[in-house]
């Protein structure tokens, strides 16, 4: 009803009554965070970046310290970061990261041991340049795995240990790991992290998971490791989604699909784009690159009203099935704190600007997130 409603104001009246319509029918109180409402259904987190991990961006963390109750480094973790050189770590990102979410009480998720991207190149090569043996890459791979969980053992709740091994097609994708080791490289993977730290959640996390195709060789893939004896707590679901893309029926499929497991479902890296596709369901395959022009970049002065209340009824239809579904779901996670932060803003076009998240360029919420927080509030 509260959409209807919206929608006839705006035609009648304009786009500039969308907000103060939306903050007078919801009857949610000023001082009800994001963390507090979905408190008992899951968890509400954000990726965060060095500025914010270093609290060097105040306005940033004080919203993160206010909403949110989990965290994810965006990049400090990956290993072109933690390993830059074979052998030489660099900690002092990652160190702070944890020091933060446990000085704040949150869950932290570490992120992402094996990844065919943002991996640095010699970990695939030898001193001539050629690829390593396969033992050579399991053992590199088993020393960057256990040397990192270990060190955060008891500390990092849970771990993307592998991140985006299957193509939108369903099959594997050629990567090094599995060029030079084979499928068996994400059963090593989930190995060597478990041994590291017996108690941490251990998942595998993906985009464009409601692709059916996808869903089906994720599924598969995880059902093998499961097979025979791997540890993977949980699926992660990128959700980098668009205005029209993918369908709600599809990721509910998905939410399903993953459940029947019997690992938790999450949210791991989501965000809304309002700019025009480059191609149709299009993932997050950071590799793409397109050419700028000024017709993909529609909203370099500001977000309309009308492109507003379409992103407002987006985010509200995703944060309902989620909630439909909230005994399969452990945590929605936003991949950014503010609008300015995000990775969208230079994915696939360089120099677009994007509306992706809750929060905007100044940090202040949405006239939405109120509506998000009031579908918490609705008798079961």
């Amino acid at each position: 009803m509260l959409k209807t409603i919206v929608l006839a104001v705006t035609a009648l009246l304009g786009s500039h009554a969308v907000p103060a319509i939306t903050q007078h029918m919801n009857q949610v109180p000023d001082s009800l965070t994001l963390k507090e409402a979905f408190e008992n259904r899951f968890f509400i987190g954000t990726a965060l970046n060095l500025d914010q991990i270093w609290e060097r961006d105040t306005q940033a963390v004080a919203v993160v310290k206010k909403q949110f109750n989990s965290i994810v480094a965006e990049n400090c973790m990956k290993s072109m970061f933690l390993q830059p050189e074979e052998g030489q770590f660099y900690f002092n990102d990652a160190d702070r990261f944890v020091a933060f979410g446990e000085q704040n009480k949150m869950q932290i998720i570490g992120h992402t041991l094996i990844w065919h991207s943002q991996t640095p190149a010699w970990f695939f090569v030898d001193k001539k340049g050629k690829d390593v043996s396969r033992a050579v890459l399991i053992e590199r791979m088993r020393k960057h795995i256990q040397t990192v969980v270990s060190r955060y053992k008891g500390r990092v709740f849970g771990w993307d240990v592998v991140n985006e091994a299957i193509l939108d097609n369903g099959e594997w994708r050629e990567s090094k790991f599995y060029k030079i080791i084979g499928p068996e490289f994400i059963q090593l993977a989930f190995q060597f992290a478990h041994e590291a730290d017996p108690n941490a959640e251990l998942y595998y996390n993906d985009y464009s998971t409601a692709i059916p195709e996808k869903r089906k060789g994720i599924m598969t893939m995880v059902q093998q490791v499961k097979a025979v004896g791997g540890k993977v707590s949980g699926i992660g679901m990128q959700e980098h989604n668009a205005l029209d893309n993918p369908s709600l029926g599809e990721v509910e499929k998905t939410i399903l699909g993953f459940a029947s497991l019997g690992a938790k479902v999450m949210v791991t890296e989501m965000d809304i784009s309002v700019l025009p596709h480059v191609r149709p369901n299009m993932g997050a395959e950071i590799g793409e690159r397109y050419a700028y022009s000024k017709e993909t970049n529609p909203y370099e002065k500001g977000l309309p009203a009308g492109k507003m209340a379409e992103l407002s009824r987006r985010y509200i239809d995703f944060f309902n099935l989620y909630l439909k579904h909230q005994d399969k779901i452990s945590r929605v996670t936003l991949w950014g704190v503010g609008d300015g932060d995000s990775w969208k803003n230079g994915w696939p076009i360089p120099g677009r600007t994007d509306y992706p998240l809750l929060f905007d360029r100044h940090y202040h919420p949405k006239p939405f997130v109120k509506d998000i927080i009031a579908l918490t509030q609705k008798k079961k």
